[in-house]
C-alpha cells in the first residue's frame, strides 16, 4: 500500500472505521507475527505478542502522529511487548553480553542462497543459527532481529528501541560477535566433512 493510501486508512481507523482497522491488521499482521516469532522463538508466544500488539495499536492509534513511519511505530510497540514477555519468563536463561567485548572479528551475518544440493546442510546450519539466536538476551535479540533479519537501518532501530545510535551499534556488535562465537565451531565442523 502506498504512503498516501496508508495515511488515509490510518485516519479512517482513528475515526473508528472497522474496515480500515481490518485493512491495517491484514497488512501488518504477517510482519508483526514474523518479527514476534524471531524474537520469541515460539509460536504461542509470538501469537500472544502479536495479539497484544494489535490491542495496543487499537488503544493507542489516536497517538500516532505521522512523524515517523507507521511501521516504525508498530515495531516499537511489538518490541516492547516482546521484551516484556521475555522478562516475564524468569525460568529462561540468556547469555549476558555486557561483560566482555568478545574478540571475534567483525563479519556480516549473511543469508544463505538457494542451492538445492545444499538444502539439508542449510537446514542444519539454520537450526544452529536459530539455537544461537535463542540464547541471546532479549535486548540483544531485538536489536539483531530488527537490524539483520528485518533489514532496518541503525537509525530506525534507534528510534524503535529508544536507544542512541552508538548503543544500538554496541549491542549489535556484541550480538553478532556472540553468534559468530557460537557458530564458528559448527562451520569448522562442516568444513571438515
Amino acid at each position: 500500500m502506498s504512503n498516501e493510501e496508508e495515511a488515509r486508512i490510518i485516519e479512517k481507523a482513528k475515526a473508528g472505521d472497522k474496515e480500515a482497522i481490518r485493512q491495517l491488521v491484514d497488512e501488518y499482521a504477517p510482519v508483526i507475527f514474523r518479527f514476534s516469532y524471531n524474537i520469541c522463538r515460539h509460536q504461542d508466544r509470538a501469537e500472544h505478542a502479536t495479539q497484544e500488539t494489535f490491542l495496543s495499536i487499537l488503544k493507542k492509534l489516536h497517538q500516532f502522529d505521522n512523524r515517523s513511519k507507521f511501521s516504525t511505530w508498530l515495531y516499537t510497540i511489538v518490541s516492547n511487548h516482546c521484551l516484556m514477555l521475555a522478562r516475564s519468563e524468569k525460568t529462561r536463561r540468556h547469555m549476558s553480553l555486557d561483560d566482555d567485548e568478545n574478540s571475534v572479528p567483525e563479519i556480516a551475518v549473511e543469508h544463505w542462497e538457494n542451492d538445492p544440493e545444499a538444502s539439508v546442510e542449510r537446514a542444519d546450519l539454520k537450526a544452529h543459527l536459530d539455537d544461537a539466536i535463542d540464547k541471546l538476551a532479549p535486548e540483544y535479540k531485538v536489536i539483531f532481529v530488527l537490524r539483520d533479519i528485518e533489514g532496518l537501518s541503525t537509525e530506525e532501530v534507534s528510534n524503535i528501541t529508544n536507544l542512541s545510535v552508538p548503543a544500538v551499534n554496541t549491542r549489535l556488535h556484541r550480538a553478532r560477535a556472540f553468534l559468530r562465537s557460537e557458530l564458528t565451531p559448527i562451520f569448522k565442523e562442516h568444513d571438515h566433512e
